[in-house]
């Protein structure tokens, strides 16, 4: 067995209750089906010509067949009611270790995915998962039966023509297993094509604004026709090739289904068999023959299943962070003393970024990040949160080293407030408590009027119960201001602001930037900016260029020294 669907089956296997219902109602199920040929040939041969018919063993079979439909009906329900529940199970089990592994990843393993495909594999890899498996269980359950049973009764009729029917039927099996091997690779490209066209189609929405501004939408529609008729073509040739199995198995099937009529027919004249019986027989092969024909026919949904399978596994063998270390710290509270001593990281290891940091913050000082885009500015605050791993050197908070803490400990003494804006679906409130969910609306409210939210939110249609989504009409700026409320709101130890007022108009600015002193007052502050007009106050300003802290000291002091910081002050205030 192929070893994705070995793994689908392990999570089959986690519902045997469930399973073994859906088994038993298909056996009943198949059992009261292949009843009805017998049933009806007994009845063929009891009728032997006009005025010779026997109604009263007529009657009692008619009665008898009526009992054995009407139970066949009941217990295939049931055993698709086991399999759909199955599926859907399954489903919701991988989808559900997928997540939970992207939510245990390193960050750099899901910045190394677009955000399009992982919601590809999430959604329509597991819709896949899910219709296979049900086409599977659906088809299989009852084939299986079907065909061993058959096997049975046909024996019973006739050995010589069920020896016929068993010969000739590994030409079918194998005809459909030559062309599934074959497809696979179609459906492969398939699922890989449509979570390319998902991340090209979620990074075109979200900046339709600028896409339009820079006039590049006939640039975007015919990345689009590529990526949309490469899928055509994978899609096609999956489909095309995967449809050529059911043809031919019914052409197999039709064969025997031939020889059976010929030798039956025969059988019938010399008297070796009766009408009756060989009406039954006949019954028998097209039972026989339906569940290869059913399993070649659900062959494009079982190798999208396969396929997405594969997809979603990969995620969920994804390597999780690192453990913390055995008896890892818990810390509550902390001073703020944050020491960063010779530290050195790269996301490539090829390719160095940060290069023999040294940094001491004292309890309550504010740290100013500043310099070119691109010169590790963002990594290094991300290092402060254990985001990433060092490759050397230590990082640590009241003298003890980050690594040897809690990773959620060490998170939950530090507020961040980043560049972008990020609010859940979910009322103002809510997004305003995200991380002190047990807040009163009384908090919330203060948190609020101290970013200077509270009155963008009373003219919101239902105020704080107003629910957040897509068309929300706020702005980027109005966003920022809750984002900043909701930290208020957790009145973290310390601080992280990367940008965080890069979205605010002036004014606001003004405003925000005292409510924003008073938020700092006695918390060791790390602020991330480019405008230089908001760090002038920090107690503490790390110049970066391409990984390296190239000067440190007060706004004065760098001005003095005439270096980068001058340089850059230069360019932002003198024409």
């Amino acid at each position: 067995m192929n070893p994705e669907m070995g793994r689908l089956f392990s999570y089959v296997g986690r519902h045997k209750g469930t399973l073994f219902g859906g088994l038993g109602g298909a056996v009943i199920s198949v059992i009261c089906t292949l009843l009805i040929p017998i049933l009806v040939g007994r009845a063929i041969d009891h009728i032997v010509g006009p005025n010779q018919v026997d109604f009263d063993v007529v009657g009692r079979l008619l009665v008898m067949l009526a009992i054995a439909a009407g139970l066949g009906a009941l217990f295939h329900w049931i055993m698709l009611l086991c399999t759909r529940s199955i599926s859907a199970k399954v489903a919701q089990e991988i989808r559900r270790d997928a997540f939970a592994k992207i939510n245990r990843a390193p960050l750099s393993k899901i910045d190394a995915h677009p955000q399009g495909d992982l919601l590809s594999r999430l959604v329509a890899d597991a819709e896949a998962v899910n219709e296979g498996i049900l086409q599977t269980l659906s088809v299989l359950f009852p084939g299986l039966v079907t065909v061993i049973a058959t096997i049975a009764f046909m024996f019973t009729l006739h050995v010589g023509i069920g020896i016929l029917v068993i010969v000739a039927t590994p030409l079918s099996i194998l005809l459909a297993r030559f062309i599934g091997n074959r497809t696979s690779k179609y459906f492969r490209a398939q699922s890989k094509t449509q979570g390319q066209m998902g991340a090209f189609v979620s990074e075109m929405v979200e900046n339709r604004a600028m896409i339009a501004a820079l006039g590049w939408e006939k640039a975007s529609q015919e990345d689009f026709r590529r990526l949309n008729d490469a899928y055509f073509r994978d899609n096609f040739k999956a489909t095309f090739y995967s449809s050529l199995s059911n043809p031919g198995a019914r052409f197999v099937n039709a064969l025997i289904y031939v020889a059976v009529v010929l030798c039956g027919g025969i059988l019938a004249i010399g008297g070796g068999l009766s009408i009756g019986a060989l009406s039954a027989f006949l019954s028998y092969v097209s039972q026989y023959t339906r569940p290869l024909n059913e399993i070649t026919a659900v062959l494009t949904q079982i190798q999208a299943a396969k396929a997405g399978a594969q997809r979603l596994f990969a995620v969920i063998d994804w390597a999780s962070e690192p453990p913390d270390v055995p008896g890892a710290k818990m810390p509550e509270t902390c001073t703020g003393t944050v020491d960063m001593e010779a530290v050195c990281f790269s996301y490539e290891r090829e390719r160095p970024l940060l290069q023999n940091i040294y940094l001491h913050a004292p309890p309550g000082a504010h740290i100013a990040l500043v310099g070119p885009t691109g010169s590790g500015k963002t990594t290094l605050v991300s290092l402060l949160m254990r985001f990433y791993e060092v490759d050397s050197g230590t990082i640590a908070i009241d003298g003890v080293p980050i690594a040897e803490m809690e990773r959620g400990s060490l998170r939950r003494l530090y507020g961040m407030v980043l560049q972008d804006s990020w609010l859940k679906q979910a009322t103002v409130g809510e997004n305003i408590a995200y991380g002190r969910p047990e807040a009163s609306g009384k908090e919330i409210e203060a948190a609020a009027k101290s970013a200077y939210a509270h009155k963008v939110i009373l003219g919101l249609p239902q105020g704080y119960d107003t629910v957040l989504g897509e068309g929300s009409g706020l702005s980027e700026g109005q966003k920022q201001l809750l984002c900043i409320a909701r930290i208020f709101l957790a009145k973290p130890h310390m601080l992280i602001l990367d940008e965080a007022t890069s979205s605010i108009d002036t004014r606001t600015e003004m405003l925000l930037q005292k409510a924003l002193g008073d938020l700092m007052a006695g918390r060791t502050s790390f602020i991330v900016a480019h405008r230089l007009s908001t760090v002038q106050n920090a107690d503490c300003i790390l110049v970066m260029d391409q990984g390296q802290v190239v000067e440190r000291g007060t706004h004065r002091e760098l001005l003095e020294k005439k270096g980068v910081y001058a340089k850059l002050y230069d360019s932002q205030f003198l024409p």
